[in-house]
């Protein structure tokens, strides 16, 4: 399992950060690697992740690529506040691109066969748009191993299967 821990970090380092660089305390791979520790080991809530976030293990820190502070002996962790301003800010479609491309490296079937994949839309509830709009997600899952291949965000609800197209565009793994 820890030998899988960089190729995530790898590839949370494509997530272009939206963030100007001068000033920058904490990594946006660090930030997003705690978040998604905090979310796997139970976290619900941002103030959830925040919580997990202070209490993680010194080497969990060290492994996820938190710097150390340089006027005391522990790791400098974000604050709750300012994981909750930079998960507001990154482009969520990069994070999706980026999440979905770990599992994929891993999937068995790297011997040649074709796999069945189901694709479905989702309205997603108590959720919507500056604009008020629901928010329609479209979203490509592997039968072989259950995981989410792809996720993509729709601007408006399809009314026909063609828009399953643009998930195929979207994500990498369909390209040989």
């Amino acid at each position: 399992m820890p030998e899988e821990i960089p190729g995530l970090l790898e590839r949370l380092a494509e997530v272009p950060d939206p963030r100007d660089p001068r000033g920058v305390r904490h990594a946006l791979v660090a930030v997003l690697a705690l978040t998604a520790c905090a979310v796997l080991a139970g976290a619900t809530s941002l103030l959830a992740v925040g919580e997990w976030i202070t209490d993680a293990p010194p080497f969990v820190l060290e492994r996820l690529g938190v710097r150390p502070d340089p006027l005391s002996p522990k790791r400098c962790v974000p604050a709750e506040a300012t994981v909750r301003r930079l998960l507001a800010r990154v482009d969520g479609d990069a994070l999706d691109r980026a999440v979905g491309r770990w599992p994929a490296d891993r999937r068995a079937g790297a011997d040649g066969q074709l796999h069945a994949v189901a694709v479905d839309g989702k309205t997603l509830r108590g959720a919507a748009r500056a604009t008020g709009r629901k928010i329609h997600l479209l979203a490509a899952c592997d039968h072989l191993s259950g995981l989410v291949l792809a996720q993509l965000d729709l601007a408006r609800r399809p009314t026909r299967s063609p828009a399953s197209s643009l998930c195929w565009k979207a994500s990498p793994i369909w390209r040989a």
